[in-house]
């Protein structure tokens, strides 16, 4: 049986990216609810650790590993490195004496413990409590009274709470406010529109910036409009350096980088760094820069691996992915941003309804991003020319490369 792996992304109350949820996913089966928990989360430390590389799959963050009874008390356990997992306790496990000696042996190791799916405390969790790092909470499973009960009694350890299933921005600054320091689940990735809404004033010069390339401006129009955004230019640069492995020298100026890379690369550049725009409260959508880049970065590979000679169409790949996130990033109707950047119409059937190849494709990507194997799985058959084997490989790559990306653009200047 071949296994492949998930990632669920577990963001701050910033809105952060600083952990994943590792999931186990098959591709003969796709049985979410796994019977063997134990076989199951093996799989998952063997594809994680061992072929694939942590690297490449959590990069410089944490992954959350489901563990039960069995997996906990394996030796093989003590082969994970402590500072890339925690270790994620499953409900079914029965809290005993072995437990708590084997628990307590772990967290002297210095590896982290979580629980997992809490909605409620009895006395059986008092004693393993002193033991854990994270407590998740099922949020959906519990009304506002009874999550602000579970809360409070949480107040007596010095635990992190994480907020599972967490949907939507209300139910997010619900959690927020209850002083949830992680949130779980794909809030983060919806627009919240408002109408009216005034557009923040340095997010409408990054997206003047972007129509000007956009549009085939002049080189020097774009230079200028760069000119007077220190703070963009310095991140551009970074985050050309960082990827252009095969150039002779850094590249140390705007007008050099735009004559190295040339008009397409740049718009890359400037796509993915309205992500990095600083918001009104000071934060950025790390999350969302991760998210929009592996995006345009799989979107692309997928788009060669169909039309290898159609650069035109690569490109064009690419610029769906990243900007398939702008209405939740700027809070505008997603009509009205194909409007004003009067892109092609199959990119923009792809943005507004996942209509056509490249809509589909995004979809698709989007069914992978939540977890979705068993849609994954129906949808791959349909493109006739991609695996799931070799899906699964691109969107490693694809990771990878947004991971150098978005740790370049957040590196302290």
């Amino acid at each position: 049986m071949e296994v492949y792996l998930g990632r669920l992304p577990i963001l701050d109350n910033k809105q952060n990216l600083v952990a994943y949820e590792l999931l186990f996913r098959s591709d003969q089966h796709n049985v979410v609810t796994i019977t063997d928990n134990s076989a199951a989360s093996a799989n998952v430390i063997i594809d994680t650790y061992g072929q694939l590389g942590i690297e490449n799959v959590i990069g410089k963050r944490r992954g959350f590993i489901k563990v039960d009874d069995k997996l906990l008390l394996n030796d093989t356990i003590c082969m994970l490195p402590k500072k890339h997992v925690v270790l994620e306790i499953l409900r079914s496990v029965d809290i005993n004496d072995e437990i708590i000696q084997r628990c307590s042996f772990l967290k002297q190791k210095g590896y982290q413990l979580a629980l997992s799916n809490v909605t409620h405390l009895d006395a059986r969790f008092d004693r393993i409590m002193p033991l854990i790092n994270v407590v998740k909470i099922n949020i959906t499973a519990l009304s506002q009274q009874d999550l602000l009960s579970l809360v409070k009694r949480l107040r007596r350890w010095p635990v992190l709470l994480l907020a599972e299933k967490v949907e939507s921005q209300e139910i997010a600054r619900n959690c927020i406010a209850l002083n949830f320091q992680m949130l779980q689940g794909f809030y983060f990735a919806k627009p919240e529109i408002i109408s009216g809404k005034r557009i923040d004033p340095s997010k409408l010069s990054l997206l003047k910036l972007l129509l000007l390339v956009v549009r085939d401006s002049e080189v020097g129009d774009i230079e200028n409009e760069l000119k007077y955004q220190p703070g963009l230019s310095y991140n551009l640069l970074r985050m050309v350096n960082s990827a252009a492995n095969g150039l002779p020298s850094t590249i140390n100026s705007i007008k050099r980088a735009i004559m190295i890379l040339g008009r397409k690369q740049l718009q890359r550049w400037v796509q993915i760094l309205l992500y990095a725009a600083k918001q009104r409260d000071g934060g950025t959508s790390d999350a969302l820069m991760q998210t929009a880049t592996v995006r345009g970065k799989l979107l692309e590979s997928i788009a060669i691996a169909d039309r290898p000679h159609d650069k035109n169409h690569q490109d064009r790949a690419f610029m769906v992915g990243v900007l398939s996130l702008l209405d939740t990033l700027l809070g505008i109707e997603m009509s009205e941003l194909v409007g004003t950047l009067s892109i092609q119409k199959d990119m923009s059937e792809a943005l507004l309804t996942r209509r056509g190849s490249l809509g589909y494709q995004l979809a698709l990507i989007e069914a992978y991003e939540k977890g979705e194997s068993e849609i994954v799985l129906s949808m791959l058959p349909e493109l006739g020319f991609l695996s799931m084997e070799e899906f699964i490989r691109l969107e490693l790559e694809a990771t990878a490369w947004a991971h150098r990306i978005t740790d370049a653009v957040n590196q302290t200047a």
